[in-house]
């Protein structure tokens, strides 16, 4: 009897260590795929059918998922989420509609590259009429080949094609190189400004290691062009067709502009060579390339996205703005004087002053001769077409500010336009912030200046952290709140006011401390 009883209260603890060891492996155990994230990538080109188009452009989506939230994060070549450009004003609410009705996706982060060469400079829609449609099916294709991934992030470095377009005088004011008004003269330029060469880099792998997508974030104007002047996803499409070759394995490379808002390409003026950006999308490519070699993705399942609506402050100044520049005007007009010369004639004049300016009407033989016999004819007539050649120059100067004010002042008076519509003091804006892995997004529905994205990233206690402009709806320019009283073109563009900024920025920190 005794013996059956041990035996009963062995067989007992053998059960009950083999329930344990059960239990530990339900809970230690699990598929790698409970314990990562899970992605998938699609892609729809969404170009118009045009004899005009050099490359196509895309949309692409990137869905990634914890076991808690979903989060549809997606890419268009285009130049802005509606107010300008093809796509429609209520794309992003029908997108979200769609997507979490038909999809069961809650969440959507919609980036445009601010690409220029879509179509909406020459005015031509080339963007496909059922770009919406085209949105949805690269949503679908990308929850088609959700797997198990992993996720490292890490940042890149370029330097050679972006810099800062607003030109600081030394007048103390600001120009902005652009195509629709002439640069300053050399000797009233005092220095350039600002700009950011980081690259900011999501590298998503399989478990096996071979690469899913890569996520990179660079801020720079995309409107250089090609030389045949077609439609063109501009550098950031070449640099991706070059990262995705690259790779391999079916990657895809996502393309989020940055704080570009006062950021050009380098050569976007040049006259003695034909426009084309796909060197710049080559440097762009080779150096994103060579950052994500260093990266080292690894499992997580962190995944967080918080989206906010804040109320930023419209600008009140125009009325002032327009005081000012019609002062401006009125003294650069009372400037001008008469001179004797007319184009036809100045041109030859300037060369000939120019390439010889000691002797400019003939050799200086003939100059020597006069002196020697005490005649002075020459020397008098260059003193007097001297005169009338500074003043055509300082009529022509005139002339190109007065052009500048001309449009400075219409943009302004649409601007007040648009302000008026609002019908109150204050605009709505959704910002978001979103966390995968280590690496942090934060976005603005406005082109920022990169002053605004360089502090962000510096103060964010993420080492990762990138600023996404242009996404989920467009307000036009966000200038820094020092560069108001500088001018320039972006301040004419612009319908927030000065402590937009401030606003913002305690409040992206705020949901960048809750992720």
């Amino acid at each position: 009897m005794r013996k059956s009883r041990c035996h009963l209260r062995f067989s007992s603890i053998l059960l009950r260590s083999a329930f344990l060891l059960f239990l530990t492996a339900v809970c230690f155990s699990q598929p790698a795929a409970a314990q990562s994230l899970m992605a998938g990538t699609g892609k729809k080109n969404i170009t118009a059918d045009s004899g005009e188009v050099h490359d196509s452009l895309y949309v692409k989506a990137l869905v990634i998922e914890s076991q808690k939230i979903r989060i549809a994060l997606i890419t268009l070549d285009v130049v802005a989420i509606g107010t300008i450009g093809d796509i429609p004003d209520e794309f992003l609410m029908n997108v979200r509609k769609r997507v979490k009705n038909e999809l069961k996706i809650d969440h959507v982060l919609v980036n445009a590259s601010h690409n220029h060469l879509d179509g909406f400079l020459n005015g031509g829609k080339k963007i496909a009429e059922d770009v919406e449609g085209r949105t949805i099916m690269a949503v679908k294709k990308a929850l088609m080949n959700m797997e198990p991934v992993k996720a490292g992030a890490g940042k890149g470095f370029e330097n050679r094609f972006a810099m800062n377009r607003r030109i600081k005088l030394k007048s103390g004011e600001v120009f902005t190189i652009r195509h629709a008004n002439p640069n300053m003269p050399d000797d009233e330029i005092a220095q350039v400004g600002e700009f950011d060469p980081e690259i900011g880099i999501l590298r998503i792998d399989r478990l096996d290691g071979t690469p899913k997508a890569l996520v990179y974030n660079y801020a720079c104007h995309p409107y250089t062009g090609v030389p045949d002047k077609g439609v063109t996803a501009e550098f950031p499409g070449f640099a991706s067709g070059i990262i995705e070759e690259q790779l391999g394995h079916g990657a895809m490379a996502f393309f989020l502009q940055g704080a570009a808002g006062d950021i050009t390409e380098v050569l976007y003026k040049d006259t003695n060579n034909p426009r084309d950006s796909e060197p710049f999308g080559q440097m762009l490519a080779l150096s994103t390339l060579k950052a994500t070699r260093k990266i080292t993705a690894v499992t997580t399942n962190h995944l967080s996205l918080i989206s906010e609506t804040v109320k930023l402050p419209l600008r009140t100044d125009i009325p002032d703005w327009l005081k000012r520049l019609e002062k401006a005007e009125a003294e650069l007009l009372d400037s001008l004087r008469f001179t004797n010369l007319n184009l036809k004639v100045f041109i030859p004049l300037y060369i000939q002053y120019n390439i010889s300016p000691d002797y400019p009407s003939y050799y200086a033989y003939r100059y020597l001769q006069e002196e020697k016999t005490g005649l002075n004819g020459l020397k008098k007539m260059d003193e007097e077409n001297q005169k009338d050649i500074g003043k055509y120059l300082s009529n022509i100067h005139v002339m190109e500010k007065l052009a500048q004010i001309q449009v400075n002042k219409e943009m302004l008076k649409q601007k007040q336009d648009e302000i008026n519509e609002y019908g109150g003091k204050f605009v709505s804006a959704e910002i978001m912030g979103v966390r995968i892995g280590d690496f942090v997004i934060v976005t603005l529905p406005a082109e920022a200046f990169v002053q605004v994205g360089i502090k962000i990233k510096a103060e964010s206690p993420y080492a990762n952290t990138v600023f996404s402009g242009y996404t989920n709806g467009y307000l036009h320019y966000a200038p820094t709140a020092r560069s108001y009283h500088e001018g320039g073109y972006e301040i004419m563009n612009c319908i927030l006011a000065p402590c937009w900024q401030k606003i913002y920025e305690n409040k992206i920190h705020e949901i960048i401390g809750k992720l």
